[in-house]
């Protein structure tokens, strides 16, 4: 046959249609950055993973967004948008599961970006973050209303605030659970929050004495000391080896004789952090009569631990995921230590729950102790301290 016959153009393969790009591509660009933020950490994460997540180029990522900055204040904004849409679509007068329904859910199925809010909205600018604070006020407010007309109290919107944070929680672990079934623990959660009344001293509770956090008494020591609120304030990132050693009165060369590295202070202050936990929860079981009174000494040991050593939680609560995983497995297998006491107590108290439900519910119960402690500016009194306990325990249904 001929070249260039009709039957032999008939039977040339046909030419590979160009790729259309989708229409959607700048919103799964943000969801996969959220996820990314969310499990790395700002500085951690890269804009070659989020592309590779797309499946793009890192340079037709950058035609979306300028820098990683961008990229991350987009996400924040998404986060806290989607719910504040969703409440927009909840009726004036609505009753206070019908305001927290829609945020669960939104929560739930958005866990594996969620977490950029929490501790990541730290690294935005001064005007990003007020923003986003009005934005997140304009929640807070919604639910607080529905609170106070079932359940009012005057709590300065605590009860809203830690509502909000147990509804949270699920994007701060990755406990494997049925999504239907998460809402519905959460939101019961949420619900148990409201009910709660945070002047009430919560049966059972006595006041805990957590063990001192060392006194430094090695130059290593004092590295430590000085590091844990320099990571807390500036995250740590941002910190410098010089700023850590002009706090200890060294050259940046000397830290390496007591540290092989920053992020090696970043572990020590991680473990220091498990460590004070540990004891105080093996001091405050000591004598326990049954498992209600060891889950309401678990809850007060956890609220005391987080208000005497803001600093220092804050820091391995932020930071974890920035470790390698040399040094962030020692650390993830204390927490996993403590939660399994908290899930053990809590199924002997509610043995309808499952290990994991349970699991679900004990970090429900830390994200009120997030919210609450912060909305309450980590202030350090008994009153404080009482109330969020009570809040925890309306989290996990007691």
């Amino acid at each position: 046959m001929a070249p260039g016959s009709s039957s032999a153009r008939s039977a040339a393969p046909a030419e590979p249609a160009p790729a259309t790009r989708p229409r959607n591509r700048r919103q799964l660009i943000v969801e996969a950055a959220g996820r990314v933020f969310s499990e790395r950490g700002y500085h951690t994460a890269s804009m070659e993973e989020v592309a590779a997540q797309v499946g793009i180029s890192a340079a037709a990522l950058y035609r979306h967004f300028p820098n990683k900055y961008a990229l991350f204040a987009e996400c924040a904004d998404v986060m806290v948008d989607g719910l504040v849409a969703a409440l927009d679509e909840v009726p004036d007068g609505a009753g206070l599961r019908g305001v927290l329904t829609p945020l669960t859910r939104i929560t739930v199925a958005h866990r594996a970006s969620g977490g950029v809010y929490r501790w990541e909205a730290r690294y935005l600018n001064r005007e990003d973050r007020r923003r986003l604070r009005v934005k997140f006020g304009r929640l807070v407010e919604r639910v607080d209303d529905a609170v106070q007309r079932e359940h009012p109290l005057p709590d300065e919107r605590l009860r809203a605030v830690a509502a909000l944070g147990a509804i949270g929680s699920v994007t701060m672990h990755h406990t494997s659970i049925a999504q239907r079934r998460a809402e519905e623990l959460l939101l019961a959660a949420a619900l148990g929050v409201a009910a709660s009344d945070p002047a009430g001293v919560p049966p059972g509770a006595h006041p805990v004495e957590l063990p001192a956090r060392p006194v430094p008494r090695t130059r290593r020591a004092e590295i430590l000391a000085a590091s844990v609120p320099l990571f807390a304030r500036n995250g740590f990132a941002n910190v410098t080896n010089g700023q850590i050693a002009r706090a200890v009165g060294l050259t940046p060369s000397a830290l390496y004789r007591h540290y092989p590295g920053k992020i090696d202070i970043l572990a020590a202050a991680c473990l220091q952090a498990a460590a004070l936990l540990s004891q105080g929860v093996e001091r405050s079981l000591q004598g326990v009569a049954g498992p209600r009174e060891a889950v309401v000494a678990l809850a007060a040991t956890y609220v005391a631990y987080s208000f005497e050593h803001t600093e220092l939680n804050s820091v391995a609560e932020a930071e974890l995921a920035g470790l390698p995983d040399d040094l962030r497995r020692p650390v993830v297998l204390a927490q996993r230590e403590h939660i399994a006491v908290w899930e053990q107590q809590l199924r002997l108290v509610r043995p309808e729950l499952d290990p994991r439900q349970a699991r679900v519910l004990v970090h429900a119960g830390f994200g009120v102790v997030v919210e609450a402690g912060r909305a309450l500016r980590w202030r350090d009194a008994p009153e404080n301290r009482e109330a969020v306990t009570a809040l925890v325990l309306g989290a996990l249904g007691l």
